[in-house]
C-alpha cells in the first residue's frame, strides 16, 4: 500500500479552502434571484466573495472548520488499519499547516487535542470494493448545520405526519423552518428515510455527497426532493436567515428498510460552506475532484 499522507493532506486543503464547483454555481445563481440591495443578497454577495478569497489564499472558507467525516472504498486486500493511521497523520497535519483549525475537544476533560485527533474524531467509514481504485470521499461538517440536524418518528400528531411520503415531507420542512438561519442557510438537506436511528443519520449524511444537480433514480423520491427544495425556498428565511428567496440549495433523500415498529426520518443539514471533495488513486496516479 502507497504512502498517501501528503495527497490526503492535498484533499484536506482542496476541501477546507475550495467550494465545490456546483455548490459555488447554485450559490451565484442564489445570488442573482434576490433583490439588489436586499440583505440576502448583501449576504451572499459576501459569501461569494469569501468562497474566492479563500481559494485565492489557501485558506479555510469558515473558521468552523467542521468534523472531518471519511468514506473510504478500498480494493481487496488494502489494510483498514494502515490506511487509517494515514489518515490520522494527514489529519494531524493538516491542522498543523492550518488548514483545519483544532477541534476536538474531549466530552468529559474539556480539553482541545490541538490537532483534531480523538476518540471518533476523525469520524472514517470503510467500505471494500471491486477493481484496483482507492476512493477517499471527504467531508467537513460544521458545529452550526450539525446542531439543527433532527429525527423525527412517525406519526408524528404534532405535525399531523402519518407513516407515508407525506408525512416524510412535513417532518422535513419542520426541520428547516425550526433551523432558521443558525443553519447558515442556505443550506442543503440530506434526508433518511427508515433505518434505525444510528444507521439513518450516517445515510442521511452520505447523501450529501451527491452532486446538486444529479437527479434521484427514484421517481418518487425525485420528485420530492424537487418538491422539497421549491417548499422550503417559500419559507422565507433566506441567506442566513434574512429572509428571501433561498432557504436551500437542494434536497438529497436516501430509502432505507425498517422495523415494522420504526419509522425515522432523519435530517442532516448541510450549511452554504458544503466542503466535499474526492479523491481517486489509480495506481501511481491521484486524482482530485
Amino acid at each position: 500500500m502507497p504512502d498517501l499522507i501528503e495527497p490526503l493532506v492535498e484533499l484536506i486543503r482542496r476541501t477546507s479552502t475550495d467550494l465545490p464547483p456546483d455548490v459555488e454555481q447554485a450559490l451565484t445563481a442564489a445570488c442573482e434571484r434576490e433583490a439588489a440591495g436586499s440583505a440576502a443578497r448583501g449576504a451572499l454577495e459576501a459569501i461569494l466573495q469569501n468562497v474566492e478569497l479563500s481559494r485565492r489564499n489557501s485558506t479555510p472558507i469558515c473558521q468552523d472548520t467542521g468534523t472531518p467525516i471519511f468514506y473510504v472504498r478500498h480494493p481487496a486486500g488494502w489494510s483498514t488499519r494502515r490506511l487509517r493511521e494515514q489518515i490520522r497523520a494527514a489529519v494531524a497535519e493538516a491542522t498543523q499547516r492550518s488548514y483545519l483549525r483544532p477541534n476536538a475537544v474531549d466530552a468529559l476533560t474539556e480539553k482541545n487535542s490541538g490537532n483534531n485527533l480523538g476518540e471518533a474524531f476523525p469520524t472514517i467509514h470503510f467500505e471494500e470494493i471491486e477493481g484496483d481504485e482507492l476512493i477517499v470521499d471527504l467531508m467537513l461538517k460544521g458545529g452550526g448545520c450539525e446542531n439543527v440536524g433532527a429525527q423525527y418518528a412517525l406519526p408524528n400528531s404534532t405535525l399531523g405526519a402519518g407513516r407515508d411520503l407525506g408525512g416524510v415531507r412535513k417532518v422535513a420542512l419542520d426541520a428547516v423552518h425550526k433551523a432558521q438561519g443558525q443553519g447558515c442557510a442556505p443550506g442543503i438537506l440530506g434526508v433518511a428515510i427508515g433505518g434505525d436511528r444510528g444507521a439513518a443519520y450516517y445515510a442521511s449524511k452520505e447523501t450529501l455527497f451527491r452532486k446538486l444537480e444529479d437527479t434521484h433514480p427514484d421517481p418518487q423520491l425525485a420528485a420530492l426532493e424537487t418538491r422539497l427544495t421549491e417548499e422550503a425556498n417559500q419559507l422565507g428565511i433566506g441567506p442566513m436567515g434574512f429572509g428571501g428567496q433561498t432557504t436551500v440549495l437542494g434536497v438529497k433523500m436516501a430509502s432505507m428498510h425498517r422495523l415494522p415498529a420504526s419509522f425515522f426520518v432523519t435530517v442532516s443539514y448541510m450549511c452554504w460552506a458544503h466542503r466535499r471533495r474526492r479523491m481517486v488513486v489509480r495506481d501511481d496516479a491521484v486524482i482530485y475532484d
